[in-house]
């Protein structure tokens, strides 16, 4: 059985800002009042924070996470635990292979406390989200994996061509921040020619349903941008979306190189479609590719998008 040991990234270190959104965003205000003994800062009393983002903090009740759309919750506590977090994986087989069933298997560990528990927090009605691309970002695949007996999380995953595949898990460990674990892995087989992606790709197609992404402004780096996902079926609007984890709709955006990654969920909002909002900056130019996954009829469907991001202006 292969083990990787691999320290989880801070998603501050490979996430960009982005938000979900209405037409009216919230945009999280800073604390501004001097820190008390414990270095938390505190205005008005009270701190509100993303559960996903502890590092994200305002002192408004009501406010919007700027990297995920989470709404922030009222803690008067200093973000994290102080642990340093890292992820290990197994596979059984061993050895992947394209074609062949296999279990991939995490297990989130304290390092220096290696053997120490480490219990996960329900974020977006799972304990981890696994989010596995091929190399080339022309496959994706969001994944879930369960805990078992043995103390790991396993979820079974067979993979349909040879190649490198990298795998992201989004966890946090009770009482502590956001996590964000990342490994590559190689799978033995045949290969498929990679894609290359290098325009803008603003529209999804598949089996009657089409999605249009669009911007309310040139995309360059460092600026908040609206974006939005209009979904139809049939040529006609789709306005009974159905939630899919607690939101109408899902975003994974991805760099070409892999090392960018960020989860974004929309805002609450009255209607189920055809439009799904968000707001999202991008920190650095280059190609990102774009992944939707939505509920309708009774089906996920996953879409996909490219995004080329120009320098700021």
């Amino acid at each position: 059985m292969k083990r990787t040991l691999l320290p989880a990234l801070a998603l501050a270190s490979l996430t960009w800002a982005a938000i979900g959104c209405s037409s009216n965003p919230t945009t999280p205000t800073e604390a501004t009042a001097t820190a008390d003994a414990s270095g938390t800062e505190h205005a008005g009393g009270h701190i509100y924070s993303c559960p996903m983002h502890p590092e994200v903090t305002s002192t408004k009740a009501g406010d919007n996470c700027p990297k995920c759309g989470m709404k922030l919750e009222h803690t008067d506590k200093p973000a994290g635990d102080g642990k340093t977090y890292q992820m290990n994986l197994s596979t059984q087989p061993a050895q992947l292979a394209a074609g062949q069933a296999a279990t991939l298997s995490f297990l989130p560990q304290v390092v220096g406390q290696e053997q120490a528990p480490v219990p996960l927090a329900v974020v977006h009605e799972k304990k981890m989200h696994l989010i596995i691309v091929s190399r080339d970002l022309s496959e994706f695949y969001h994944e879930h994996p369960e805990f078992t007996a043995a103390g790991r999380y396993d979820v079974p995953f067979t993979f349909k061509t040879g190649g490198d595949y990298v795998l992201f898990q989004d966890y946090t460990p009770s009482g502590s921040s956001h996590q964000l674990g990342r490994q590559q892995v190689s799978v033995t087989g045949p290969k498929k020619a990679p894609v290359k992606f290098s325009q803008d790709q603003m529209q999804w197609r598949q089996d009657g349903y089409q999605a249009t992404l669009s911007f309310d402004k040139p995309v360059q780096a460092g600026q908040l941008l609206g974006m939005r996902i209009d979904v139809q079926q049939d040529g006609q609007p789709v306005t009974d979306l159905d939630n899919y984890l607690g939101a109408l709709g899902h975003v994974v955006v991805i760099s070409k190189d892999t090392q960018d990654y960020l989860h974004v969920h929309p805002n609450d909002q009255a209607d189920r479609g055809p439009r799904i909002g968000f707001n999202t900056t991008f920190d650095k130019p280059g190609l990102y590719r774009v992944f939707l996954q939505f509920n309708h009829g009774g089906k996920i469907h996953t879409g996909d998008f490219t995004v080329n991001v120009q320098p700021a202006a």
